[in-house]
């Protein structure tokens, strides 16, 4: 009887769990369809889903707009609207400069037949300012501007400055992009920048690097020099193009490259943007610009010539005194009359100390002509101070 009933119990058992079963299966199929096919059924869904899936859109989109590291896109899509091809119908011209196999510029090589150049330039104004090389546009005939946009439109040139290798163009049409200039402070060496330009008429590039040197000079190229050196690759056709900073601040016109190949071989010069916006200033006021003079013939001092000019080292140091010797002295020039001789070591100008000769140039060109000024020199070992009136320095053609 025993055995009887627990045979009994261990069935309804099975029953029960058999249903217990069956019953959990279909509950888990009925969620599984209704998640599927209607999630909204389930209590508090709807909050929850849509959050989710706002959410990965947003991912989505935000991993779709983030830059990858190190881009400059954001520096590039900045500048590049302002930076403009240059197409020049030239007069012949002396090749002089582009044959020294020392520097090359970086013009477009002009055909003999056509005597057509090319170039780059930048809009630095809303009222169709652009600033480019001397070199780019010496002797040209007709100089036409084509935007990034696609517009074009015939140029007029408002000044040239060959002895920084500037010019000043001005164009007509509306809504023109331009850049925003930088401050040279803010630069510094080991600073990525950016050159944009045409090089070799293919169309707008832009190539990055970082700032090798500043204030480079004695290079040859200009009379008055200051570059700024890159390894940005630029080639023949960046010539006047925008030299820009990782926030697409100008900061340079690219104006040279070291090459015997006409070719980039990572040593490229740009002319500062606070020279280029002292010469724009100039240029647009006057059309020219106007330098102070007192004619001289200034030479770096160095042992020898200190030994046959009687110029004595230092007896604290050791070292020869900081200044720049003067070789010859035009007559009647403002030199002349203000007293200065041939072996004079300029010391100061306009209280400025003067180290070398292209700084010495700089601080004279600086000088207001008309205006008198001090200048501090050594003579046979006396400290002497002089006042000169500067003239206008002759413009170099």
């Amino acid at each position: 009887m025993r055995a009887i009933q627990v045979r009994a119990t261990m069935h309804t058992m099975k029953r029960i769990w058999l249903l217990f079963s069956q019953s959990v299966t279909v509950l888990l199929a009925a969620w599984f369809v209704i998640t599927s096919l209607q999630p909204t059924w389930l209590k508090g869904s709807t909050g929850s889903n849509s959050k989710t899936i706002a959410l990965t859109q947003a991912s989505l989109e935000g991993l779709a707009n983030q830059m990858p590291g190190g881009s400059f896109r954001l520096a590039a899509q900045k500048a590049a609207p302002a930076v403009v091809s240059i197409n020049v119908q030239q007069k012949a011209r002396s090749k002089a400069r582009r044959a020294d196999p020392w520097f090359r510029f970086f013009e477009e090589p002009e055909g003999e037949s056509s005597g057509a150049g090319m170039g780059s330039g930048v809009i630095v104004s809303s009222e169709g300012y652009i600033l480019t090389n001397h070199h780019v546009i010496e002797g040209a005939e007709g100089i036409e501007v084509t935007l990034n946009d696609g517009r074009s439109a015939m140029a007029k040139v408002i000044g040239t400055d060959s002895e920084t290798d500037l010019a000043l163009l001005k164009i007509d049409l509306p809504k023109l992009p331009t850049i925003v200039l930088g401050q040279m402070e803010s630069l510094q060496v080991g600073d990525a920048v950016l050159a944009i330009g045409n090089p070799f008429g293919v169309g707008q590039t832009v190539t990055s690097g970082i700032v090798s040197a500043l204030g480079r000079k004695q290079l040859g190229i200009n009379t008055f020099e200051n570059f700024i050196q890159t390894d940005a690759a630029i080639n023949p056709g960046n010539s006047g193009g925008a030299l820009v900073d990782a926030n697409g601040l100008l900061m340079g016109i690219n104006t040279a490259i070291y090459s015997r190949s006409g070719g980039n071989l990572g040593i490229g010069f740009a002319v500062p943007v606070s020279t280029a916006t002292q010469i724009m200033a100039a240029l647009i006021k006057e059309g020219k610009v106007t330098r102070g003079w007192i004619g001289v013939e200034p030479r770096p001092l160095t042992a020898e010539i200190a030994e046959s000019f009687g110029i004595a080292k230092d007896k604290a140091t050791g070292l020869l005194p900081q200044g720049v010797l003067i070789n010859g002295v035009l007559q009647n020039s403002p030199a002349a009359k203000a007293g200065i001789q041939p072996g004079d070591l300029i010391l100061k100008v306009a209280g400025e100390i003067v180290s070398d000769v292209p700084e010495m140039l700089t601080r004279v060109a600086a000088l207001r002509p008309g205006e008198a000024a001090s200048l501090s020199l050594q003579r046979n070992g006396k400290l002497i101070e002089l006042r000169v009136t500067p003239g206008t320095r002759p413009i170099r053609p």
